[in-house]
């Protein structure tokens, strides 16, 4: 039997966020496999009301967990490591990932009582990890989180390059600065397939360095008046040590406002990422300093409501509270979906006073991604016979198939579910499989196509009305239907209560309904919700979620 040598993307290809890859090595259906990242994305008001966070869904890896070898995580962003806490124990094999994200991982693993030592640090390549018939090895590239890697990938059919969400950024001012040299010294032998980030493939002038915002943000620190307040990705450390030297500079005193930034800097610190980061004073103490002598640096750049940016444009965080002329900076870039709460927050500052700078300038963020130029420089130094695209919505990944074939590279378009044997000269898909998404509830993890954020939408949509009836020993109705609603209008088109009109028509039903429908529980239930969207449709124009209560005496 032939081996093959598979590709399948879980989370990622065909949407930005929630990544995760499998590889796998040997004959068809009993590969041995490694997972590359495991991330989450996050949930929005209109289709995933009330959900914390959503995953892959890793059904098809967990029939398959006793041929895995290895998770290997590229980076710290939570769309790549999000998931480890919560899914791990379903698939039960080795994390590998380098000190600032294994430092993560473990504080993932921590939080949800399972043994952090399973967390593997890992050396940077040529050093290589053994799994299974894989040999892997972490290569440093630039992105907007410290100690990035792409990933190479030795296999008995080849060499494979992962790229990892990067940006080609020779002085990225925390982390390793891009090394052209030393992916072409990884590349030498030959690379069969570079699977690559397309997030940013659609823009068309080289990326910027993050080094090139040093200057604005301290000019526009430097002459603000009042308290400035600045918001950032928080795991954009590099960001946050720009941010907190223009405070510096200007003589002014720092404050870190949100968990997430004091957990990036802690792990920043305690991995020796980061070792000249300016001091700063708690919340306690920012309160007795002068607010022209203050910055605050806060969470909460894409509108998160309960982030420290929300809580301050609709009133006070931790004592501190923004007045008329202070600063707010947004040194970030809207993540698409994230406008309204964003743009919900500028208009609350703009209503207290506040002065507002953003991104419209270009001059105080820059992307973590690579752009088309640099996509092509990243082949070109690698030379792959092959490129497949991931880490992008599907007109990402479609635009980076034609890129890769217009420089002469044979390309394939694999969203998730589409398995690609990359053994043979040319990419072959030879197999779909079902994905989807598992959704974080609370405590409970349930399926996407499960009904439950389904039938809590239709609620939202249409309200919600619970019919009650009694029935006696002899199958006849203790009086009259009673109603409970929720929400929805207290009167309708009639003028009369609602709750009223739904009662009087559930009670005329019940006059006339017959014996068989009265004896069965199922089919009463039917009827019932069925006279009750009816009427409730010619009060008010809705047809509500109905629930039915039959309680019958014995």
């Amino acid at each position: 039997m032939s081996e093959r040598l598979i590709y399948l993307p879980l989370g990622g290809a065909g949407e930005i966020g929630m990544n995760c890859y499998v590889y796998g090595y040997g004959p068809a259906d009993a590969e041995r496999l490694i997972v590359v990242d495991l991330g989450v994305t996050f949930p929005d008001m209109d289709g995933t009301p009330g959900v914390d966070l959503i995953f892959p869904d890793i059904a098809w890896l967990e029939e398959r967990r006793d041929r895995i070898d290895g998770i290997f995580i590229t980076h710290a962003h939570e769309d790549h490591v999000g998931a480890i806490g919560h899914l791990w124990q379903r698939l039960r094999a080795p994390i590998y990932a380098r000190a600032f994200t294994a430092h993560i991982a473990r504080g993932k693993m921590s939080e949800h009582g399972l043994d952090e030592t399973t967390v593997q640090t890992a050396n940077t390549w040529p050093d290589m990890i053994a799994a299974g018939p894989f040999r892997v090895g972490f290569l440093p590239i630039s992105h907007s989180i410290p100690e990035s890697s792409g990933l190479v990938i030795e296999t008995p059919a080849g060499r494979v390059m992962h790229s990892g969400d990067f940006k080609l950024d020779m002085n990225p001012v925390v982390g390793e600065a891009f090394d052209p040299d030393l992916w072409a010294q990884a590349a030498a032998p030959g690379v069969r397939a570079l699977v690559c980030d397309s997030t940013n493939v659609f823009s068309t002038h080289p990326g910027r360095s993050e080094s090139t915002l040093g200057d604005d943000i301290a000019a526009l620190v430097a002459n603000a008046k009042g308290m400035v307040v600045a918001t950032t990705f928080a795991s954009n450390v590099a960001r946050l040590k720009t941010l907190a030297d223009a405070a510096h500079a200007a003589g002014r005193s720092v404050c870190l406002m949100g968990r997430a930034m004091h957990r990036m800097i802690d792990a920043s610190v305690a991995t020796g990422v980061l070792t000249d980061f300016p001091p700063v004073v708690s919340s306690d103490d920012a309160g007795g300093i002068p607010r022209d002598n203050l910055m605050l640096i806060v969470t909460g750049s894409q509108g998160e409501r309960r982030a420290a940016s929300a809580q301050l444009a609709r009133g006070k965080y931790r004592g501190m509270e923004l007045k008329e002329g202070d600063l707010f900076l947004f040194s970030s870039k809207i993540i698409p979906g994230n406008e309204r709460g964003v743009i919900r927050i500028m208009n609350q500052l703009s209503e207290k006073g506040v002065d507002i700078a953003d991104d419209a300038s270009g001059n105080f963020h820059v992307s973590g991604h690579a752009n088309r130029p640099d996509l092509e420089r990243l082949q070109n130094i690698v030379n792959p016979q092959v490129v497949v695209p991931m880490h992008g919505e599907h007109r990402h990944l479609r635009q980076h198939v034609k890129l890769s074939q217009g420089l002469g590279r044979a390309s394939v378009l694999a969203i998730n579910g589409t398995m690609v044997d990359l053994a043979g000269n040319t990419p072959r898909v030879v197999d779909y499989v079902d994905t989807g998404r598992l959704y974080l509830d609370g405590k409970v993890q349930v399926g996407a196509l499960d009904g439950i954020v389904r039938d809590r939408i239709r609620m939202a949509l249409n309200g919600h009305v619970i019919v009650t009836i009694i029935l006696d020993e002899k199958d006849e109705p203790l009086g009259d239907p009673w109603c409970d609603l929720m929400g929805l209008p207290e009167t309708g088109v009639s003028n009369a209560s609602l709750v009223e009109v739904l009662e009087a028509d559930l009670g005329q039903y019940l006059g006339r309904a017959g014996d068989k429908i009265l004896a069965d529980d199922g089919k009463l239930e039917e009827a019932l919700r069925r006279v009750a969207r009816n009427t409730a449709l010619a009060e008010i124009g809705k047809k509500p979620e109905v629930s039915v209560v039959v309680s019958r005496m014995v």
